[in-house]
């Protein structure tokens, strides 16, 4: 029986990235959730569906219980920041997942902002699952 769905964002700009979300997304799926995947339940972005996507990523968030959120990078994504903040402002639940050990901050992990707008972050597919389970 599904937990709801979760929406796994993080960028997808090479193949990295989205092997990246892929295992993200086979712990999510492993923990019960179903799953929104941007990259897979879009069609390929063209000039004539840029807006389609969006409303389809917005809708995917609306309809979720849960986001999960690579945090990577020397700053975060700015796709991913934004649906943080919109997924923040509906009142979802966010988990972070940061791997990477380079830092911008002294005293925050990612920008304030999106440490503020989390649950909590974890630091590893295994922390992730785990926290997971915790529900």
């Amino acid at each position: 029986m599904s937990r709801g769905l979760a929406y796994v964002a993080g960028p997808l700009f090479d193949e990295g990235e989205r092997w990246w979300i892929t295992e993200v997304e086979r712990v999510v799926v492993a923990a019960g959730y179903a799953t929104f995947l941007p990259h897979r339940d879009n069609p390929d972005k063209t000039a004539d569906n840029v807006r389609a996507i969006f409303d389809n990523n917005v809708d995917a968030i609306d309809r979720c219980d849960l986001v999960v959120a690579s945090l990577n990078g020397v700053t975060t994504d700015d796709g991913t920041a934004w649906e943080i903040g919109y997924a923040a402002a509906k009142g979802k639940r966010i988990l972070g997942l940061h791997t990477d050990w380079r830092r911008r901050f002294d005293d925050e992990i990612v920008n304030l902002m999106l440490e503020c707008s989390v649950e909590r972050i974890v630091h590893s597919l295994d922390e992730l699952s785990a926290a997971l389970a915790a529900d």
